[in-house]
């Protein structure tokens, strides 16, 4: 068997060297389950936490449990996004709708990733989407004359899907696509609430965000 010399994968065909340079791979970290999308990342290590990057091939999810971790998946960032949207337009501080604006866009992103990803179409949100609904499910009291508030809905938000995913995944059974599933997932809503929780550190700071 005859391999790729970049990548190290099966070659096809009877050609002697197909450069894959360009080509976007997956990769999955052994330790915090997070998947990266790339051809390649220094010394193969995850970019967020360093653990052990390994090739990811997993295919078309299947299966009505595996769906369903898509599905709530989908559901979070729906509501992450119209929250976000909310926010920009009732932001009373100019820099606060412009941060809250690259949120929502952040989230469409994330969201077009997952669609990619796990081969799902997206229904958009409503646009009647009410802050107390955010905050009860966050477990934050809704203040909407603080700003800051906006920022610890948000953060709580995103740590309640985390807390979510994390369950389900302890509660799939071991070696299940589901199992795997709920890993990931918790991942990127982890990813999230780092995040905003430097961006709410350096608003309160005064500088300037990172997105």
């Amino acid at each position: 068997m005859t391999l790729c010399p970049r990548c190290r994968r099966p070659l096809e065909g009877d050609e002697s060297y197909i450069c894959c340079a360009g080509q976007e791979l997956r990769w999955r970290c052994t330790s915090c389950h997070k998947i990266a999308e790339g051809f390649a990342f220094p010394y193969g290590l995850c970019p967020y936490c360093k653990g052990k990057l390994e090739l990811f091939e997993r295919g078309a999810v299947e299966g009505d449990a595996a769906m369903t971790a898509v599905r709530k998946a989908f559901e979070i960032e729906l509501g992450g996004k119209a929250f976000y949207e909310r926010a920009a337009r009732d932001a009373t501080h100019p820099e606060l709708r412009d941060l809250f604006g690259r949120f929502a866009e952040m989230e469409t992103e994330h969201m077009a990733t997952l669609s990619k990803r796990y081969h799902a179409d997206l229904p958009e949100p409503s646009e009647d989407f009410q802050f107390d609904r955010a905050a009860i499910f966050a477990g934050v009291e809704n203040k909407p004359e603080d700003p800051a508030n906006l920022f610890r809905i948000a953060i709580a938000f995103e740590q309640r899907a985390v807390d979510f995913f994390t369950a389900e995944g302890e509660r799939a059974a071991a070696g299940s696509i589901e199992r795997d599933l709920y890993r990931e997932l918790a991942a990127e809503e982890r990813e999230h609430v780092e995040l905003l929780t430097t961006e709410y550190r350096r608003w309160q700071s005064g500088k300037a965000g990172i997105l």
